[in-house]
């Protein structure tokens, strides 16, 4: 009997989430049930997936630019990943903003609603607290994301998780590998291939648990719902997101077909786990050891690509973020600032949602902070500021879900484009949890 693809089995979960959620969500005490009972699985998940996100990125960074044996490799593969990823982040921008022009969902929205919505959230802990972050960034100075990228300590660098210092280290230690002589840099090489295989070991282990950490996370999301009028009302905004998504993984589909020959279904069913995963906890870091299995050992990109590609495309290569932010600044300024929706202001939402998304972190509604940013520097009065983000703020997580498929996506696609144009794309070698069980068993 064949096996049950994994993909199939996180979408079974993910249904199963959904209609658990829905059905506690209707009991007395079902809400309490689910967080007591069933969130803490997911976020022992979550955790699993981010402990091991900075070894595979060192592991494999490190080993990836050793291998090349090539300085000058480097400096290519980088301009290339570079120019793609900020191809691709203008490429969402458009289609965003075109979308929201044509549609435009804010315009005609009654003042009851407003009204409402503005009581319900205005004075929010979710919404206070993106408006404090988005200051602090603000307040830091235009070359600060330039500083947080060198870190002053490598541990506490990887304890916080933060992926581009953690991504400068290996580099670093990557290019010192290659500017020794070979045989003193050998034994530290095989250190990483070592680490490499078993962090992925650990990937193939922690991806069995998925189809029940989904299941957790989808129950959870459905009780955080608990005003379906409001949800509504925002109906064709969050149609507005959608549907740019989806042009935007068409596109991703039509590059892969253009430039590597693969069919997009073929494509779309290697990454699929990764897309569910990032679709479930909304975050591109928390993804990344499975985005790299998948791309690695089912799609065929050279490890020494993917372990550039991939970590770099996690903290700078925001597509669905840099997208939505284009269309929640346009319908918050339709509804409540029409005045500002010039032709200018709308060309510097375009360059400062790009910017943003470079320095947007990789977590869960990270882009509703750099919204404020897109927001201000249009103009947007600061009083105004709480009331644009309770706008917008009783959809955020589903769009944040919807979101991060698109994010980890686009990491993919350009990995396959980068490896293709470098000759590193090739076939793909899948591994199992239990290949090598019976020889220990």
């Amino acid at each position: 009997m064949k096996k049950l693809a994994l993909h199939w089995k996180i979408i079974i979960g993910m249904v199963i989430g959904i209609i658990f959620g829905f059905i506690m969500n209707s009991i007395d005490g079902g809400k309490t049930f689910i967080t007591d009972w069933i969130t803490p699985f997911g976020t022992i998940f979550i955790n699993l997936l981010k402990l091991i996100a900075v070894p595979l990125i060192l592991a494999s960074l490190i080993k990836g630019i050793s291998d090349l044996k090539d300085i000058s490799k480097i400096k290519s593969m980088g301009l290339r990943t570079i120019a793609i990823y900020i191809g691709t982040t203008m490429i969402a921008i458009v289609i965003g903003l075109s979308i929201v022009n044509i549609v435009k969902p804010g315009v005609g929205m009654s003042e009851d609603t407003i009204t409402k919505i503005e009581q319900k959230y205005q004075n929010d802990a979710g919404v206070t607290d993106k408006l404090q972050k988005a200051s602090a960034q603000k307040s830091a100075g235009p070359l600060q994301p330039l500083v947080d990228i060198f870190p002053s300590n490598i541990f506490k660098a990887m304890g916080e998780a933060k992926m581009l210092q953690v991504i400068f280290f290996a580099l670093f230690v990557g290019i010192c590998l290659l500017l020794i002589p070979e045989d003193k840099a050998k034994p530290m090489i095989d250190i990483f291939v070592s680490l490499n295989e078993i962090v992925m070991k650990m990937v193939d282990l922690i991806m069995l648990f998925a189809p029940y950490a989904v299941f957790a996370l989808l129950a959870n999301v459905i009780i955080a719902f608990d005003d379906t009028e409001i949800l509504l009302k925002l109906l064709w905004y969050a149609l507005c997101v959608v549907v740019g998504l989806i042009i935007m993984i068409g596109f991703y589909l039509v590059l892969v077909k253009s430039f590597t020959g693969k069919s997009p279904l073929w494509f779309l069913n290697k990454i699929s786990p990764a897309q569910l995963l990032a679709f479930s906890t909304s975050s591109s870091a928390a993804t990344l050891p499975v985005t790299m299995e998948r791309v690695e050992e089912h799609i065929g990109v050279d490890k020494e690509v993917s372990g550039f590609v991939l970590p770099v495309g996690a903290t700078v290569n925001m597509d669905g973020t840099s997208l939505y932010q284009g269309i929640a600044a346009v319908f918050i300024m339709q509804v409540i600032w029409p005045e500002g929706l010039t032709f200018t202001n709308q060309l510097i939402i375009v360059l400062t949602a790009l910017l943003a998304s470079i320095g947007s972190a990789a977590v869960p509604s990270a882009g509703m902070v750099m919204l404020v940013i897109v927001l201000e520097s249009v103009g947007f009065p600061s009083e105004l500021l709480p009331i644009g983000l309770a706008l917008i703020f009783a959809v955020d997580r589903p769009l944040d879900m919807c979101r991060t498929v698109v994010n980890v996506t686009g990491d993919a696609t350009v990995s396959m484009l980068v490896a293709k144009s470098l000759g590193k794309l090739k076939d793909p070698k899948p591994k199992e949890w239990d290949d090598n069980y019976k020889p220990v068993s």
